[in-house]
């Protein structure tokens, strides 16, 4: 077999195996500890829901393989941030709170983004992607990310 990383966007809380099965209208099995601390994982991103009360995919997952696989979207570092940028989120950092400045991507694969130019022609062009800025000033201009930005880890997405 091959070895995979992978980053998703989910939703999660903590509840232990049993609440994860009374949850699911299941029986613990008898060879299972209920209390084994974990999450229920909610797949936010695809799949089809396998429980009336939630829209996507449900899961539990022990705490110990759940922690190595995910990290809150608060106090994210610049690698998870644009991992988010790529998934369709805005992001900005702690710093930045209440100045309504953000970052997002334009033209990022499978957005289906295109400018199109006069030039005494009719062209489309498609965007080269690149990182913009929705400034204090509630404008969107090109944004580079600083040195500071870069190994900041006070990222988080906006909701």
């Amino acid at each position: 077999m091959g070895l995979y990383i992978g980053t998703k966007l989910i939703k999660a809380q903590a509840m232990t195996r049993l609440a994860y099965n009374q949850l699911r209208g299941w029986d613990l099995p008898a060879d299972e500890n209920g209390d084994d601390k974990g999450y229920l994982v909610e797949y936010v991103d695809g799949g089809k829901p396998n429980h009336p009360d939630f829209a996507g995919y449900i899961s539990w997952s022990p705490i110990d393989v759940f922690e190595r696989a995910y990290q809150p979207t608060s106090g994210m570092d610049f690698g998870l941030a644009l991992n988010a940028v790529k998934a369709g989120k805005y992001v900005s950092r702690s710093g930045w709170k209440d100045s309504g400045q953000y970052i997002f991507g334009i033209g990022m694969p499978g957005s289906g983004d295109y400018w199109t130019y006069t030039n005494g022609k009719n062209d489309n062009c498609k965007l080269v992607p690149f990182l913009a800025i929705r400034t204090v000033q509630n404008s969107t201009v090109p944004w580079l990310a600083s040195q500071t930005d870069l190994l900041a880890t006070d990222w988080y997405i906006v909701e």
